[in-house]
C-alpha cells in the first residue's frame, strides 16, 4: 500500500507525534451507485469512476457533512490508476471548520504521473487543536501541470481518535 503525506497546516493539523488512540472507523464509503459532484469529465467505469481532465485543476467528487469531527485523524483512501497524466494527479481533501475557513491535505508525496496500474493511495488530515471541530469534508482528485485520465474506486473516508 502506498502512503500519501498531505500538507501540514499549523494549528489544525498536527505533527507526527499525534497518534491514533484506537482503530480507524469508516465514516463513509463511496461505490458505483454514488453520484460524484462533478457533472462533466466523471463517468462510471471499472467499478468506480473514470475522471478525465484536459487541464490542471481540482475535480470535486464527494462531500461528507459531519458533526463532532474533532481530536481525530481523517483519512481519505482510494484505489487509483492513471493514463497519460501530464504533470501530476493526486488525492485532495478539504476540511471546513466553522468560523475559521477551509483547510486542505494533498497527496503530493506520491502522485500519479504518466500511466500506471491500480494502487492504493491515502492522505491524512489531523484535527488535534483543542476545541476545533470540522463539519464538512470535501474529497477531490487534483491535476497539476496538465490533464489526463485517472480511474478511482474503493473510495472511503475514515476517522481515528487521537490519544
Amino acid at each position: 500500500m502506498r502512503w500519501m503525506v498531505g500538507v501540514l497546516l499549523t494549528g489544525l493539523v498536527g505533527c507526527a507525534a499525534s497518534v491514533p488512540a484506537g482503530p480507524a472507523e469508516r465514516i463513509k464509503t463511496f461505490g458505483p451507485t454514488d453520484a460524484p459532484i462533478a457533472k462533466t469529465g466523471v463517468t462510471p467505469d471499472e467499478g468506480g469512476w473514470r475522471v478525465a481532465r484536459d487541464e490542471a485543476g481540482s475535480v470535486p467528487l464527494f462531500e461528507v457533512a459531519q458533526t463532532g469531527l474533532e481530536n481525530a485523524v481523517l483519512t481519505y483512501r482510494a484505489r487509483m490508476k492513471a493514463s497519460d497524466v501530464k504533470g501530476k494527479a493526486y488525492l485532495e481533501m478539504w476540511v471546513r471548520v466553522p468560523g475559521r475557513g477551509e483547510f486542505f491535505s494533498r497527496g503530493l508525496a506520491q502522485p500519479l504521473t504518466g500511466s500506471s496500474e491500480w494502487a492504493s493511495y491515502e492522505i491524512p488530515f489531523f484535527l488535534n487543536e483543542k476545541g476545533v471541530r470540522a463539519d464538512l469534508v470535501k474529497l477531490n482528485v487534483a491535476f497539476e501541470g496538465g490533464g489526463g485520465t485517472v480511474w478511482m474506486k474503493d473510495v472511503e473516508l475514515l476517522r481515528a481518535r487521537l490519544g
